[in-house]
């Protein structure tokens, strides 16, 4: 199989997105790359990301992919989950306390930052509308955190997220009450699930 034949691959499996990681580690040179980028007319979306012409953009899937640290969180991991009516009007992300997150700041995304213990809980894969794979906490780390911070989120999405989750086939109680507890949030959780059944 030729250089070209591999990265349009690359390019066909990813949803029309190619990273120079991916590519690098098919033992593809970063030249060979440049050069393929350049007779495709990609379009360089973020450091060591391109894009092809004819695919959607996905700006969650580009956040994902440039700061491996990053997880969805809040509204935007309420979005993913299907847990919200609309839209949020800014991506949220959690990362670990201590990480530089000026860069994402500065592009409107909502950024947490949290103790390393509690940092990982509930990290999952899951698909945007697009089909691309990102980093996003499950749906009872996310009525956590959303518990947490309730008084930062829209009221209405607030409500209609606890409903949806409570009323969810794969809702998972008994995990939710776990992250509470590590989260010292039980009271709060408690109060919230029992007075929407």
């Amino acid at each position: 199989m030729t250089s070209s034949a591999i990265l349009d691959q690359i390019v066909a499996d990813g949803n029309g997105y190619l990273q120079t990681e991916t590519v690098v580690k098919h033992g593809i040179s970063k030249p060979t790359l440049a050069a393929y980028v350049r007779a495709r007319r990609m379009e360089r979306v973020a450091h060591g990301l391109y894009l092809s012409l004819d695919a959607w953009p996905d700006e969650l899937f580009q956040v994902s992919a440039v700061n491996q640290r990053v997880i969805f969180s809040h509204e935007t991991a309420l979005s993913l989950h299907g847990l919200t009516e609309r839209e949020p009007p800014k991506i949220s992300v959690t990362v670990p306390a201590g990480y530089n997150a000026s860069h994402l700041r500065k592009n409107g995304v909502r950024v947490y930052q949290i103790r390393q213990d509690i940092y990982p809980l509930g990290k999952l894969e899951v698909q945007t509308t697009f089909g691309n794979l990102v980093r996003s906490y499950d749906m009872e780390r996310t009525i956590c955190d959303c518990i947490r911070h309730k008084e930062k989120m829209d009221i209405q999405m607030f409500q209609y997220a606890i409903r949806e989750y409570m009323r969810h086939p794969k809702k998972n109680l008994a995990r939710l009450m776990d992250y509470a507890k590590r989260m010292k949030l039980e009271s709060d959780v408690r109060t919230y699930t029992e007075v929407l059944p």
